[in-house]
């Protein structure tokens, strides 16, 4: 098993902890022990794009989950701060060809939030790793030439 890398938005910390929580967890059942995953926080969800595409071009890493919150506000900057993010996600995920989780919650409300962090939604950042795992299967899959 390689390693992975989480990198997490400090920005509604108390949202993306969690997600962070169910990330290394699904992480954890598919062999990645806690010593294989680095975990990278940055000042918010912008900053997300940039860590990753790094971090997936020292070669260093099999898979990587980014994880953010960004809720709504009363200006635009909501709309830009999201479409900037998984703009430069899919950049990354393209551009190296290595799968990149996204828990990029974006919500109208801090509860929506809070609830797919761990509550009745389910836990975002637990899928956006699954999601990742089971993509760099699918990419094995294609390297061997068998399916997945």
């Amino acid at each position: 098993m390689g390693r992975a890398l989480i990198v997490v938005s400090r920005f509604n910390e108390g949202v993306t902890r969690k997600l962070l929580d169910g990330a290394r967890g699904a992480l954890a059942r598919a062999g990645f022990t806690d010593d294989a995953v680095d975990v990278i926080w940055v000042p918010g969800a912008f900053e997300l794009p940039v860590v990753v595409r790094r971090g997936l071009a020292t070669g260093r890493y099999e898979l990587a989950v980014a994880l953010g919150a960004v809720i709504r506000g009363e200006t635009p900057h909501f709309e830009y701060v999201s479409q900037a993010a998984t703009r430069g996600l899919i950049d990354a995920a393209g551009r190296f060809g290595l799968p990149v989780g996204f828990g990029l919650l974006t919500c109208d409300t801090l509860a929506q939030a809070q609830a797919r962090a761990g509550g009745a939604a389910g836990n975002k950042g637990e899928e956006a790793a699954q999601a990742a795992i089971d993509t760099r299967r699918a990419l094995q899959a294609l390297e061997n030439g068998a399916e997945s």
